[in-house]
């Protein structure tokens, strides 16, 4: 590596690598045009990702797309060309995690992780810190292994069961939950898609792609301190809070479906439900309209009845009383009319949260016509930290919403066959016909390992061959592969590697990198690489807290590089770091996704993360610290 005083040279492209059999040194980078566009790019995409106006898909597509303009109207030689952008959707990276999240979604499909939850109801006895630890063998062991996100949804109805069986509040068991699953993700090569992303870009910049279980050297002990720490200071920094079922009153909870019709030649024929004395009367809501057989759509409230409409109302024991008074409607069970009551028993409250994949993201719950298609309502909705209950039909639903729901037994049973909703008061039904395939899924996913592990084989190609072992077999059916896929992450991902790629090619990249390794320059020499492993820990960890993890190690991985090759050290201490860092993602709701899911089902507030998750992460940065040079040279 060349140095000349407190200039710092680089190599221009593939961070540093031969070219033409020598190594050759260039100037610091100066503050082109391209630099600065770039930047625009770059802090703009930033902006986007936290304000979360659009989604991180949309942005990522306009990020590849302004790249695309820039390309063909400049012809900038320190501008990525078309063809060099394009060429990003040959890295293996975002196909492997396509593939790990179909044989994941196989894995949960055969009941593999839902039968070690299962077991987990044998050990409700133990005290809290021994449940938590042997929680972590089994959320910690199944996450190393596959996407975490389907562990902590199988997982999810069963802590909330368990945790009524435990005396103890699902608030003290749903964060770690979330952090037991990024800890075992952390261990493993295939643990977790930022991994797998790291392990593609550092190949093609010349570096040896990480190993299986390389990452567990420090993964490993972390998960153990991780688990200590929630062990033992679980029950005095996680708070006790109520579910969605908790802000209703006894009297609420005690709703009943019926049904009533409207009598002809009243003054409730031709009159909307909203002008009704019904509609003025509290403890009463309106689900469904029946007209001839049929069930109406669009806003109930505001449809003009007619005579012979069938209502189904849910309604309070007290409002019952007072429904009874008002003119132009019967209750069908008190008439004994020729009509076939639809019912007349209490029904049931549920909660269900709104997966990441689920058809009805984005839309309104008048737009869907929830009543209708779920024959359930809604009573309240509980997003990042407090309980909605207002103007629900024109509130759009997100991923992450936590609903409170109310319906009959029937359309319960029913809503376990729909993806869009995960039932939380109620473990899923157990997948009984695919459980004679779990030897099979289980040996798919031990032979991949091996082969990546032992005989050198890249973790790309196993998993194809995993997935095509899968497919022929019956094991997963193509419709359910193909939707099991996060479409999002994967468009994201490929945004950010051009982002990455311009980065570079404009020598933003450099330009950083230098200006970088000017901060160490008052520190001893023997002392440098152990602040930039510091800075690359903490600003990675920072950045995972408020972004995407894989748009993180997307921005970081050529940062690591360059400083390695600045420093004239051996980058992998940095490589590591970054891994780490884009996983270890504890203080805030909305740097990871079982975080995410988490927050709205246990009631919990965005400073309940901060509270429990700062020390952790603050443990993660030190254990890290210790264990990265220890194993990895500089």
């Amino acid at each position: 590596m060349c140095r000349n005083n407190l200039q710092w040279h680089f190599f221009k492209r593939n961070l540093g690598f031969l070219q033409d059999g020598r190594m050759f040194c260039l100037s610091p980078a100066v503050m082109s045009w391209e630099i600065i566009v770039v930047l625009i790019i770059l802090f703009a995409s930033l902006a986007s990702f936290i304000a979360e106006k659009v989604s991180v898909d949309v942005t990522a597509i306009a990020v590849f797309a302004a790249l695309l303009v820039i390309s063909m109207v400049s012809g900038s030689p320190q501008w990525p060309e078309v063809g060099e952008l394009v060429e990003v959707f040959a890295n293996p990276a975002p196909l492997t995690i396509a593939a790990m999240f179909i044989i994941s979604v196989a894995l949960e499909k055969c009941g593999a992780i839902e039968l070690m939850a299962q077991r987990l109801g044998k050990l409700t006895a133990l005290p809290y810190g021994l449940f938590i630890v042997a929680l972590a063998i089994g959320v910690g062991g199944i996450s190393a292994f596959i996407n975490n996100t389907p562990v902590v949804v199988v997982f999810m109805p069963v802590i909330i069961s368990l945790a009524r069986k435990m005396g103890t509040p699902a608030s003290q068991l749903l964060i770690p939950l979330s952090y037991l699953s990024i800890f075992g993700g952390v261990c493993t090569l295939m643990g977790t898609s930022t991994n797998i992303l790291m392990s593609s870009i550092i190949k093609d910049n010349g570096q040896a792609p990480l190993g299986m279980f390389e990452l567990a050297l420090v993964g490993v002990p972390l998960m153990v301190i991780g688990t200590l720490y929630l062990a033992i200071m679980g029950k005095k920094v996680l708070p006790v809070r109520e579910t969605l079922t908790a802000i209703l009153s006894e009297e609420e909870r005690k709703e009943y479906i019926t049904e009533a019709y409207v009598k002809q030649g009243t003054e409730l024929d031709g009159m909307s439900f909203g002008q009704s004395g019904l509609k003025r009367t509290r403890g009463i809501r309106l689900l469904e309209i029946i007209r001839d057989g049929v069930a109406l759509a669009g806003d109930l409230p505001s449809l003009p009845l007619m005579a012979g409409d069938r209502l189904v109302l849910a309604c309070r024991p007290t409002a019952i009383v007072k429904a009874r008074e008002e003119i132009g409607i019967d209750f069908v069970g008190e008439r004994g009319l020729d009509l076939e009551p639809i019912s007349a028993h209490e029904g049931a409250i549920v909660e269900g949260v709104i997966g990441p994949m689920s058809s009805i993201v984005g839309k309104t719950i008048r737009e869907i016509n929830f009543r209708q298609r779920y024959r359930m309502v809604i009573l309240a909705v509980h997003r990042r930290g407090r309980n909605v209950r207002e103007k629900l039909e024109t509130l759009p639903l997100d991923f992450g919403d936590t609903l409170l729901m109310m319906g009959t037994d029937k359309a319960i049973e029913n809503m376990h066959s729909t993806d869009d909703i995960i039932l939380l008061d109620r473990p899923q039904l157990p997948a009984q016909d695919m459980r004679r395939r779990m030897p099979l899924v289980i040996a798919v996913i031990a032979a991949m390992i091996g082969a990546v592990t032992f005989l050198d084989v890249p973790i790309f190609a196993m998993a194809v061959v995993a997935v095509a072992v899968l497919l022929l077999t019956g094991t997963i059916k193509p419709k359910d592969a193909y939707a099991s896929i996060e479409w999002r992450i994967l468009v994201l991902i490929y945004g950010m590697l051009g982002l990455g790629l311009a980065l570079q090619d404009s020598g933003a990249t450099e330009l950083a990198s230098s200006q970088l390794v000017h901060l160490v320059d008052d520190f001893p020499v023997s002392w440098q690489p152990m602040v930039m492993l510091a800075f690359i820990y903490l600003t990675t960890s920072i950045l995972t807290e408020l972004l995407s993890n894989n748009a993180t190690v997307v921005l970081m991985a050529p940062v690591a590089l360059a400083l390695g090759q600045m420093l004239d050290v051996d980058p992998r201490p940095f490589i590591i770091a970054a891994c780490i860092g884009s996983s270890a993602s504890f203080a805030t709701p909305i740097g990871y996704q079982t975080n995410t899911y988490v927050y709205g089902v246990g009631g919990y507030r965005f400073g309940d993360f901060a509270k429990v998750g700062i020390p952790l992460n603050i443990l993660y940065f030190i254990g890290s610290m210790v264990l990265i040079p220890l194993f990895w040279k500089f």
